[in-house]
């Protein structure tokens, strides 16, 4: 689990709060994960932690309230989103790897068996996303005719299938790390490649908002209750009761 970010395109709230702690409706972000994975069968969890750690490591404890195990590698020092997994131990099975603070239904559980039965290095769960072009965009001719127009379109929208910040992993994507260095998931993505590796994706059918900016933790705050059924179905039945 991934919780040392700073969080600057929250601020300034996560500047007292870790934004893995920012509330959605009465729960944090990540307490909402911790209990999900619970449910999905999930024993163990690592939590890489840098910014405001000790409230973090404070909040969570050892896991016994969540029925788990939580331990913490403490960053000394940034090193992306994925330098951190070199020095972490016992990283010697799959294992999944997640952003502290997003918000979803996925089943962590059918992520963690698909990559198994894919045999790739690595399996990333991606999602659709409708990008909406505020412009009137031209089309031109080729490079003979480069200023002629042959089309024009209004407020284009374009489709992309992006990261949901969920990903698994085989131990030797691991070797692709050098320790200590600062890395993010995206270039470890191309040395795997590079390498000749396997990168699967998955596309589960599957709500998900990643909660980095301000409209998005404000969408987050509005959607919560209606989706809470689906996020939380144990906590909705508790309240039933």
């Amino acid at each position: 689990m991934l919780a040392g970010g700073v969080g600057a395109r929250l601020r300034p709230y996560t500047a007292v709060i870790p934004k893995p702690l920012m509330p959605v409706g009465d729960r944090p972000i990540l307490d909402i994960v911790m209990r999900q994975l619970r449910r999905h069968g999930f024993e163990q969890v690592t939590v890489a932690t840098g910014h405001l750690a000790q409230l973090i490591e404070t909040f969570f404890g050892d896991g016994s309230n969540y029925g788990m195990k939580i331990d913490y590698y403490r960053e000394d020092e940034a090193l992306g989103t994925v330098g951190a997994l070199a020095l972490i131990d016992e990283l010697d099975v799959p294992f999944l790897v997640m952003n502290g603070d997003i918000l979803t239904d996925l089943d962590y559980d059918e992520i963690l068996t698909k990559h198994l039965d894919g045999g790739a290095a690595a399996t990333i769960a991606v999602t659709t996303k409708t990008i909406q072009v505020s412009l009137g965009v031209m089309h031109f001719g080729d490079e003979r005719d480069a200023d002629r127009v042959t089309d024009y379109v209004e407020k284009p929208t374009l489709d992309y299938e992006a990261s949901m910040g969920v990903y698994c992993f085989s131990p030797r994507a691991i070797r692709y790390i050098r320790p200590g260095e600062r890395l993010d998931f995206p270039d470890l993505v191309l040395r795997l490649l590079r390498a000749g590796e396997v990168v699967n994706a998955w596309r589960p059918d599957a709500y998900w908002l990643d909660i980095g900016r301000h409209d998005d933790y404000e969408q987050a705050m509005e959607e919560f209750e209606r989706m809470r059924p689906r996020l939380l179905p144990d906590d909705t039945e508790a309240l039933r009761r």
